[in-house]
């Protein structure tokens, strides 16, 4: 018996390493291999930035963070607006594209360098107009990220091209693992904004020497100017994507670095890292994986709809009482990992755990939208966003701080939901009630969730890792309690939906 049981485990092992680490024969079957590696890269490199960010938030104060974040937003803002989309347009490509593959990375070259000498040249103005004198250096030196990215081997664009998601795997963690470790040694050794800089260039140095270390393809200089058009007749629908992207997700750091100062700044971004990580990460994996069976299920309009209204109420049933639980315990988690100095950003970080999820339920209209050819909708949302964010962020910042600047962004997001979830109600044919009924229970088990752990934590004498990890068994137990509960009585048929999205994981 024990024999047969070991054949059975090693030849289960041989069909797991066959399907993850060799080319599939199908597309199927190279999809699911793919979508392994994209999900183990997203975990392992979030964890790894958890612990890169708690280490250096003890070692280093807000300000540092604040410093750095307004170097990298100048930097940011370079890149999107001189965006050129070549990646996705190789990607997007049919057939042979090595043909294209010289000019793409001669543009990219050229970029690279033009960028450098701007930021170089900029940075005393730009850190004039944050009033911050300290980080004209941190951008200069942090431009060199700029050339490095530049001059990376175009080569790569084959990993998501064919699916080889094992060799993005590799070549994107190993820039995050040495970037963990150079700031963490740098940090303690010189505990200033230097280990955040050196950890990014050694980041981005180890993925450039990667980049031609896993793939053959060796670049030459080259410029063909009907290449380069065939590309940016692509590439410029995704320069103007990146631009209202940023100016939504960029735009609040911008004004709080000018308006409140880089040490606000600091404690705003790690308040915004905080509270949308978990909720954002899993449901972004949840939408990679039923986008393409939306696209299958397009013509198929009941199947369709309750495709998504499943994955609706799953992302609903992850997302909110995470979102829940970071707000209960935000002072606890903040006191015990980043430390008393990081307190200020409390208020901020609970209100934007509501941002969080918004923006994971929002995350479930977007690829039902594209799967059924209507993404010019998902485009006017983000304009109506935008102007309504542009609108009331400074009153109320202002007014209220970062508190009120969350409330900002807060704000456009829930008026965003309302449009986009009449929309989808009407293109899919389901009352427009559907759409909130998905979301009432898991609503109303992080209430209840939310008052046990208020309770436990009132009976606590020491706040600690014991009296933490306690508060976490106690809230997941009332949560999964209060949905069975609901599930009993209710037609809320959790069961079912997660049954689904399993058979769909598989």
């Amino acid at each position: 018996m024990l024999e047969g049981l070991e054949m059975r485990m090693n030849k289960a092992g041989e069909r797991a390493k066959s399907l993850l680490f060799e080319p599939g024969d199908t597309l199927s079957q190279r999809v699911v291999r793919g979508g392994f590696w994209v999900f183990a890269l997203r975990i392992a490199d979030r964890l790894f930035q958890l612990i890169r960010t708690i280490v250096l938030a003890r070692v280093l104060a807000p300000s540092d963070f604040g410093l750095m974040g307004i170097a990298l937003l100048a930097m940011s803002a370079l890149e999107t607006f001189s965006q050129t989309g070549f990646q996705a347009a190789l990607i997007q490509k049919k057939g042979d594209i090595e043909d294209y593959l010289d000019t793409a990375w001669t543009i990219s070259a050229l970029r690279g360098l033009v960028l450098f000498a701007i930021l170089y040249l900029a940075a005393p103005y730009i850190a004039l107009f944050f009033d911050t004198p300290a980080a004209t250096p941190i951008m200069r030196v942090i431009g060199i990220s700029m050339l490095l990215n530049g001059l990376t081997n175009i080569g790569v664009v084959y990993f998501r091209k064919e699916l080889e998601f094992n060799k993005q795997f590799t070549y994107q963690l190993s820039g995050t693992i040495a970037d963990l470790v150079v700031a963490i040694t740098a940090a303690l050794l010189l505990r200033s904004v230097w280990a955040l800089v050196f950890g990014l260039l050694a980041g981005n140095f180890v993925r450039f020497v990667m980049s031609y270390l896993i793939h053959p393809y060796r670049p030459h200089v080259r410029f063909e100017t009907g290449k380069a058009k065939g590309l940016y007749g692509f590439g410029r629908w995704v320069l103007g994507s990146s631009i209202l992207i940023f100016l939504l997700t960029q735009g609040d750091d911008a004004l709080v670095g000018k308006v409140l100062g880089a040490t606000v700044l600091g404690f705003y971004q790690m308040a915004y890292l905080i509270s949308n990580l978990p909720a954002t990460e899993i449901t972004h994996v949840i939408s990679q994986v039923t986008f393409p069976a939306y696209s299958k299920l397009q013509d198929n309009l009941p199947k369709l709809r309750k495709a998504y209204l499943k994955t609706l109420q799953l992302t609903a049933f992850v997302s909110i009482p995470l979102a829940g639980g970071i707000f209960i315990l935000a002072p606890e988690f903040t006191r015990i990992f980043l430390g008393d100095k990081w307190m200020p950003m409390i208020p901020a970080m609970q209100a934007l755990c509501i941002f969080g999820v918004t923006r994971s339920i929002n995350a479930t209209l977007g690829p039902l939208l594209q799967g059924m050819g209507e993404p010019h909708v998902m485009t006017k949302a983000s304009g109506i966003q935008l102007i309504i964010m542009a609108t009331i962020i400074y009153p109320l910042t202002t007014s209220w701080g970062i508190l009120g600047t969350s409330l900002a962004v807060i704000i456009p997001n829930l008026f965003v939901m309302v449009y986009l979830s009449q929309k989808i109600a009407n293109i899919a044919k389901f009352k427009f009630i559907t759409f909130y009924q998905n979301l009432l229970v898991p609503i109303l088990g992080t209430v209840i969730m939310i008052f046990f752990i208020s309770i436990v934590q009132n009976r606590m004498i020491e706040s600690n890792l014991v009296s933490l990890f306690a508060s976490i068994v106690i809230g997941i137990t009332v949560y999964f309690g209060a949905i069975s509960l609901f599930d009993r009585i209710s037609n809320y048929k959790l069961r079912d939906t997660i049954n689904w999205g399993l058979k769909l994981i598989q």
